[in-house]
């Protein structure tokens, strides 16, 4: 305990948006806290994204979501993609801060508390190895890893593939992005049994026109996943 002291006297806790000095590790200071919008309330149950009105507990879907298939059977999202959540989102994905995953992983596992799970596993979306070399690491699979220790469920971080290296789907139409995406995402021959009758968990950074999280969702029920949820750290919002 006297160690812990010292430490905490040195090295006290910041916060993970900025540099102020927080009461404990791994949160958020009180300005960064109401700078940063959390999505509750009522939400779309397929990709998360918030709608105005009370939550009654009535099942509700967004307008895209009534338009465009989503394979998927639930979707949930912990932050909009804007402010606070963007910056996050960027250090985790492009700026080294692995060490975001762990507050990250803790704010996703609370979108599971009213959602049933039966045999379930945790699979993050797949990395191209170009970019996963350039990268050194799958922000994605960083996140699922944390959210499996979290909900103490089995974690498979290669249970997906990616084959085929996309061009980046940022700045692209909707349209584009899915065409991007046809046949990028595979299921690994090696983790098949791991996959089939299952209800997976699919863990991805940042939601924004669903295809990537499509293409990883139909190789997971074509592996033989009888069930696909969908939890991101931000979502992507019109008009946000």
């Amino acid at each position: 305990m006297r160690l812990q002291s010292v430490i905490r006297a040195i090295y006290p806790p910041q916060c993970v948006a900025c540099d102020a000095q927080t009461e404990d590790d791994f949160g958020l200071c009180a300005a960064c806290w109401t700078e940063t919008q959390f999505i509750g309330g009522l939400v779309c149950d397929k990709c998360g994204t918030p709608l105005p009105g009370e939550d009654s507990g009535e099942i509700v879907q967004c307008d895209d979501c009534m338009t465009i298939a989503r394979p998927w059977d639930k979707g949930r999202s912990v932050l909009v993609y804007s402010g606070v959540g963007r910056r996050l989102v960027l250090g985790l994905k492009h700026g080294d801060r692995t060490d975001l995953a762990p507050t990250a992983a803790r704010w996703m596992a609370h979108k599971f508390v009213n959602i049933p799970l039966l045999d379930p596993i945790i699979i993050p979306v797949p990395l191209h190895w170009v970019r996963l070399v350039r990268r050194r690491y799958n922000q994605s699979a960083l996140l699922a890893q944390e959210l499996g220790k979290v909900m103490n469920i089995a974690v498979c971080t290669d249970a997906l593939l990616r084959p085929k290296k996309t061009n980046p789907l940022e700045g692209h139409s909707r349209e584009a992005r899915f065409a991007e995406l046809t046949g990028a995402i595979m299921a690994n021959p090696k983790r098949v049994d791991q996959i089939a009758g299952k209800t997976v968990i699919l863990v991805d950074d940042v939601m924004t026109s669903g295809a990537t999280l499509a293409a990883s969702t139909e190789a997971a029920k074509g592996a033989g996943a009888t069930n696909v949820s969908i939890v991101t750290l931000a979502r992507v919002v019109k008009d946000a």
